[in-house]
């Protein structure tokens, strides 16, 4: 049942983010979590890539948000097991080369803990 949870949490995590809907994606996140990705180590080189705490999180996509209003993922597979799950997705923005990307969330208690994005 886990792995279907987290499918669940996958699928709402689209739909939030789609939308663009901050409160409704930083509700699938713990208030410690961390999040990895090639791009925040370049547009924010400080970090290293990795921010920590929902914050952190917040200002991160609110950022991407507001720079770049045509963001969307269009999902092309979720593959869960009882503490993560693995997303492919198609990075999609206007005027930009679509952008093959996997993402692994992993989730404790309900809640994503920590993710990691990958760039193909």
């Amino acid at each position: 049942m886990p792995s279907q949870q987290n499918e669940t949490i996958a699928k709402a995590w689209f739909e939030a983010f789609n939308a663009h809907n901050l409160e409704n994606l930083l509700a699938l996140y713990h208030e410690q979590a961390k999040h990895y990705s090639p791009k925040l180590k370049i547009r924010k080189p400080e970090t290293n890539g990795l921010v920590s705490g929902k914050e952190a999180l917040r200002a991160w996509w609110k950022e991407a948000f507001e720079r770049l209003p045509s963001l969307h993922y269009e999902v092309k597979d979720l593959t869960a097991n009882n503490t993560r799950i693995f997303m492919e997705y198609i990075r999609k923005v206007e005027n930009e080369e679509e952008m093959k990307v996997a993402e692994v969330l992993e989730i404790e208690n309900g809640l994503i803990v920590f993710s990691k994005v990958y760039h193909g």
